[in-house]
């Protein structure tokens, strides 16, 4: 079971030691690929969920004329890169939800419960219906608002003062900083939600009742408490989400810039000798 979500849907207390353990064990018993359990459900659904992201932010941008704001720093444009942000989070996480609970139910089941990610699909929809593609959707959608807005206005603040305020070019290794930055202050601003929607996600394999938010937001809280319940296992999280978003981000920048350079050149009418 991937510790990052077996935090999540269990309401065991939890400890940064506890995740090392756990990881030692699950080297030992089941061997280093244990530990990768349910990746390639995350690859197969990260790559479609970046690519529409990031496209659905830039466009959204457009929409909303953040890039083309006279003052990119006044409060409505301040607004509207937060909504940007938001709307692009809810337009991938809406397309590719069904992957991100095939990931999760891959996750925390023993490996002979799920051949392949093809499997979890198949099981899903003749034990549960279609339905099921969807359960947890909601806080998930609750979840993202505030994570993608947040991390993507974060982001692009960051770097409008950078680069109003430091005297040297501007390096791409501060949009790792930055990058990291967002991630942290997004994590953070949703991840009770996070909660919420793993245990949704995965109610059928864990025999929790978890048939509506706030049933599951009260159960969480009678059973463990604020800090325990709705912030376990966040400090991991901390170490995880940064340096993913971080290298996220950075890594769409430079493509982005390189590409557009590339067009740039390869526009450019060739001079005959």
């Amino acid at each position: 079971m991937s510790d990052s979500l077996d935090r999540k849907i269990s309401n065991s207390p939890f400890s940064f030691g506890d995740a090392v353990n756990f990881m030692i064990k699950s080297y030992k018993t089941e061997g280093i690929t244990s530990l990768w359990r349910g990746n390639s459900a995350t690859l197969a659904r990260i790559i479609p969920h970046g690519a529409l992201q990031f496209t659905a932010h830039e466009q959204w941008k457009r929409v909303l004329h953040v890039d083309n704001a006279v003052d990119p720093t006044s409060k409505q444009n301040l607004y509207n890169r937060f909504l940007a942000g938001s709307l692009a989070g809810v337009t991938s996480q809406s397309i590719t939800y069904p992957l991100d609970l095939a990931r999760a139910r891959m996750a925390v089941t023993a490996k002979e419960e799920y051949k392949s990610l093809l499997d979890v699909f198949k099981k899903i929809y003749q034990i549960e219906g279609m339905r099921a593609f969807y359960k947890g959707y909601v806080p998930t959608i609750l979840g993202v608002i505030p994570y993608a807005g947040m991390s993507f206005f974060t982001y692009g603040i960051l770097k409008i003062k950078y680069k109003e305020l430091s005297d040297p070019p501007y390096h791409q290794y501060m949009n790792l900083v930055f990058g990291a930055i967002a991630g942290m202050l997004g994590q953070t601003s949703s991840y009770p939600l996070d909660i919420v929607r793993r245990r949704m996600q995965t109610s059928s394999i864990t025999k929790k009742r978890a048939d509506t938010i706030l049933g599951v937001l009260k159960d969480i809280y009678r059973e463990e408490g604020v800090r325990q319940g709705f912030f376990k296992g966040l400090s991991m999280n901390w170490i995880k989400g940064p340096i993913a978003v971080g290298i996220s981000f950075a890594t769409y920048d430079f493509i982005n810039e390189t590409l557009g350079k590339l067009f740039i050149v390869a526009s450019q009418p060739t001079q005959s000798s």
